[in-house]
């Protein structure tokens, strides 16, 4: 790869982490609102408000940066870095077709595994630094969240690498077949529920309850850094959606042609990404003991039953 390449191809995965988490965003402002029977924003930038979002990242920039005086101070500012950059990261090894990756290496589902674990990181970093009850709260919320759903997170993906032979995302895409809709399909459920919990969002947004903490550790943020924890969840729900497409729907396999398989992994992406706001609105939200033995009294033995069906399965050259 030349220096050329290498520059456009970091261009462009910067470019999508602009891009799409905002359409996310959107889209959760306007479905959510009509699956509630309202029409969500309407007038900023005209048609449907689609430009509601870039007024809300400009009233963020306009906002004071506040650093409460008893906090910690490098560790605060630092956490929402810490919350948004892995992101980007994950973001440029997802494959949406075959050698359009901005970052193409063997063991591309464990480093993004290991940068979607160091993001969840920044809510813990926020609630322990914040020094303020509530967000102290809401971070050690996240660090219970993080042990407990990061483990069902791996079950499923293991049980997917060991199906596919693999380690490399473009080599999963490319070992699977249709039958893996039946066959992983207790994994597909484990790693949806625990990608939601995974990203703090309802009905597993237990760590920014706003009903109980305010906004947990997220509470002494202000302007453009809590406009950063924003950005990294939903960068986080385009993240973990076209994961599920690659690893379970098959990404760029389909029924278009072949130049047009990066669209039919986003339109998969976005389906997936459809229902996880469908969840925030279908679903009110869990207590503390409910979250944990939901992780492990189910989730968890649902994926080492997943996995042990998987290497039978291997084992017996289904």
């Amino acid at each position: 790869m030349t220096v050329l390449e290498a520059a456009l191809r970091a261009v462009a995965a910067l470019a999508a982490f602009l891009v799409l988490p905002l359409l996310v965003g959107q889209a959760e402002h306007k479905v959510m609102a009509h699956m509630q029977g309202r029409l969500g924003p309407m007038y900023a930038g005209g048609f449907h408000g689609w430009a509601q979002l870039v007024a809300d990242g400009v009233k963020f920039l306009q906002k004071e940066d506040i650093t409460p005086r008893a906090a910690d101070r490098w560790v605060f500012r630092l956490a929402p870095g810490v919350a948004l950059v892995p992101y980007l990261l994950a973001l440029a090894l997802l494959p949406v077709h075959p050698g359009v990756a901005a970052v193409d290496v063997p063991g591309s589902l464990v480093l993004l595994l290991a940068a979607t674990s160091v993001g969840a990181l920044g809510t813990l970093m926020a609630g322990w630094s914040s020094a303020n009850k509530y967000s102290l709260i809401g971070g050690l919320r996240a660090a219970a969240q993080l042990v407990s759903y990061e483990l069902p997170i791996v079950l499923a993906v293991a049980s997917v690498a060991l199906a596919g032979g693999s380690l490399s995302l473009v080599g999963l895409a490319d070992a699977w077949s249709p039958w893996w809709l039946l066959w992983q399909l207790p994994g597909a459920v484990v790693f949806l529920v625990a990608a939601v919990a995974e990203l703090q969002r309802p009905p597993f947004d237990m760590p920014v309850a706003d009903a109980e903490l305010v906004m947990g550790a997220w509470t002494e943020y202000t302007g453009l850094r809590f406009a950063f924890f924003l950005l990294a969840e939903y960068a986080g729900i385009v993240v973990m959606s076209v994961l599920f497409a690659v690893l379970w729907l098959g990404g760029w396999h389909g029924p278009l042609p072949d130049a047009l398989g990066w669209l039919w992994t986003l339109v998969k992406g976005f389906v997936v990404a459809l229902v996880v706001i469908w969840v925030r609105v279908a679903w009110p939200r869990l207590r503390e003991d409910q979250l944990q033995r939901l992780a492990w009294l189910w989730l968890v033995p649902l994926g080492l039953f997943q996995v042990v069906l998987t290497g039978v399965g291997v084992v017996a050259g289904w």
